[in-house]
């Protein structure tokens, strides 16, 4: 049985929402009443049916408003896709990389032929049928980098692997939590993590960096980051600050559990066999408050993060200004109950 795709929009009336089922599977990034930086990286492997770690790469119900959304991102602003020159190859790495796992995971929306450098690619959801030769740009409409992530949900930072660091070379940004793929593109690891606080300071990302650099083909990674956004926008990025960023004044107590969304990233690192380099999907989640408290474990521990967030974490994720009003409102769920181990509801 396929997905049914929903309808809907993550701008101007906001029709976004998750259906129960999606809710269940949302995932919910704290596994303890508490939160700080660390190094969370664990080995990328199959998990629950059901989940959204049952494929490798995720496709759900949101999938076709998504790539709606993103084509209408890239038309207001084609440099959220970036490539330099001694990408290409890489780019083309991603586009079997992620032909592979959807037709693997949902063969009844995507499929995909081979017969040497003659390739089939037929996405059912998008009404999309190509052949194309394999290796050669001019016969596809896009770059390769560029042609598949206008199918695939979330963004992807492609790294270079060179002077014992990774370089930001090439990327589909068009879902990011308040960063600049035209600002980074270049930079090294250390370079466009400089923003974060506490966590330098830890010795995090040269650790992260050390087993980033050590990854294997075929043994990818994983990790969960989260921060909070209102209204169920993808797009925050610092180029439309201007439209999202006065949105933080306008929590109250009325609106909080259908404005504030919790905003979840699916963090995953591959290995890309030809051209060496790493691959970073960062597959973006979103669930409003009113959806998140049906899971009353979720409810209550979410109540404990974000009340007792150092201030340094909470300025730096965007939530001084409505944090009081969330931790108010949460609060009147939480009884004060233990709660259960890990991540999953109960």
């Amino acid at each position: 049985m396929g997905i049914t795709f929903r309808k809907e929009t993550f701008r101007d009336d906001f029709t976004f929402k998750n259906s129960p089922e999606h809710i269940r599977r949302f995932p919910f990034p704290f596994h303890e009443d508490a939160y700080m930086y660390a190094v969370n990286i664990e080995p990328h492997v199959v998990g629950p049916k059901g989940s959204v770690l049952e494929n490798l790469i995720d496709v759900d119900e949101h999938y076709v408003a998504e790539m709606q959304d993103r084509a209408m991102v890239l038309a207001e602003d084609p440099l959220r896709c970036q490539s330099l020159p001694h990408m290409t190859l890489a780019g083309w790495d991603l586009l079997e990389l992620l032909m592979e796992q959807q037709a693997l995971g949902y063969p009844e929306h995507f499929t995909l032929r081979r017969d040497d450098d003659r390739w089939r690619w037929i996405n059912r959801p998008l009404g999309i049928d190509d052949t194309f030769t394999f290796g050669d740009t001019s016969t596809l409409p896009y770059g390769p980098m560029e042609y598949i992530t206008r199918q695939s949900q979330g963004d992807f930072c492609i790294l270079d692997q060179r002077d014992g660091n990774l370089w930001m070379d090439a990327g589909m940004v068009t879902t990011q939590a308040d960063w600049s793929l035209d600002f980074d593109i270049g930079m090294n690891f250390f370079e466009w993590h400089a923003p974060v606080p506490l966590a330098h300071e830890k010795g995090i990302f040269t650790r992260a960096l050390k087993f980033l650099t050590n990854i294997q083909q075929g043994k990818p990674a994983r990790r969960l980051n989260w921060t909070m956004t209102i209204n169920p926008r993808l797009d925050t990025s610092p180029e439309n600050y201007h439209k999202w960023g006065p949105d933080r004044a306008t929590v109250t107590s009325e609106n909080v559990g259908d404005k504030v969304h919790l905003r979840v990233e699916l963090q995953s690192f591959w290995r890309l066999p030809r051209s060496n380099g790493i691959v970073f999907p960062i597959r973006c989640y979103l669930i409003k408050m009113d959806e998140l408290v049906t899971q009353p474990k979720w409810a209550r521990r979410l109540h404990r993060v974000i009340r007792d967030l150092p201030e340094e974490l909470a300025s730096y994720k965007g939530l001084t200004r409505f944090r009081p009003t969330l931790v108010e409102w949460l609060s009147k769920l939480d009884d004060g109950s233990p709660t259960s181990p890990g991540f999953g509801p109960d």
